[in-house]
């Protein structure tokens, strides 16, 4: 059964002549300990399809459920904090006047005192940070900071956690070889998770699938589960949504960007 669905998912921007569908009939279905990779250009789509999942945006169209929990239906929608999904961004979103340790607590208000110190102390552990915990983010480098940002995320249990470029402001070494951490750590938690990309080599290395969004659309899967899919594999697919005059993927027909 299917930790994760999306059915037939609108989500339109604007109203009357200049309402913009910027996701259009989108349907998926993650299992429970998968990781997928949402993986386009800008513009694509794939962003606002993880904020609707998370219950940023309302969608028009579909619905959204979550181990069987109505999350998202036009007009009604489950408040973001309700929906237990955790989240990660690309600018880390860390606290600069809290301490690494307080930043990973953030979530655990509800939690009893003692135990939320053994989660936090379990959750630096895991990342590799035990060392660092009383440092503030200006005194962590971009790698170290976003490994806090992931024991935060996921130290209040999550049921999914979202990625959102989460590894983009980092350098390509440091991007690479982080996006593999962080799915080691993933699957040792049993963890699901959808990360949204443009970097190719980067959904390589995180997915079981991948997922090519085109004009607000998922367009085409890539199996990856065994990791045989080579990036030779998704440029090949870049390459076919490429129109006739050289247009980038993200340019989408008048007739998809009209609700």
């Amino acid at each position: 059964m299917s930790l994760l669905t999306l059915e037939n998912v609108d989500v339109v921007y604007g109203n009357g002549k200049l309402a913009n569908r910027v996701v259009h009939d989108f349907s998926m279905d993650l299992e429970a300990g998968e990781v997928v990779c949402l993986l386009g250009p800008s513009g694509c789509g794939k962003t606002t399809v993880l904020r609707a999942i998370a219950g940023f945006e309302p969608i028009t169209a579909g619905r959204i459920l979550l181990d069987d929990q109505v999350l998202s239906l036009p007009g009604k929608m489950l408040a973001p904090e309700a929906r237990h999904i955790g989240m990660m961004f690309q600018d880390y979103a860390l606290f600069p006047h809290l301490t690494v340790e307080k930043n990973v607590r953030f979530g655990l208000h509800d939690w009893d005192k003692n135990k939320a110190t053994e989660r936090v102390e379990e959750m630096l552990e895991l990342v590799g940070l035990e060392q660092f915990i009383k440092r503030y983010p200006h005194e962590l480098s971009g790698g170290q900071q976003q490994r806090v940002a992931l024991a935060r995320a996921i130290a209040p249990q999550p049921r999914l956690l979202l990625l959102d470029e989460a590894f983009s402001n980092l350098d390509v070494d440091t991007r690479e070889r982080l996006a593999m951490e962080v799915r080691d750590i993933l699957k040792q938690n049993k963890l699901s998770a959808i990360l949204v990309t443009h970097h190719q080599s980067e959904a390589l290395a995180m997915g079981d699938r991948i997922a090519w969004m085109h004009c607000g659309r998922l367009s085409r899967w890539t199996d990856n589960r065994q990791k045989q899919a080579t990036l030779e594999d998704i440029q090949k697919v870049a390459q076919e949504h490429l129109n006739n005059e050289g247009k980038y993927p993200d340019y989408c027909p008048i007739e998809l960007q009209s609700a």
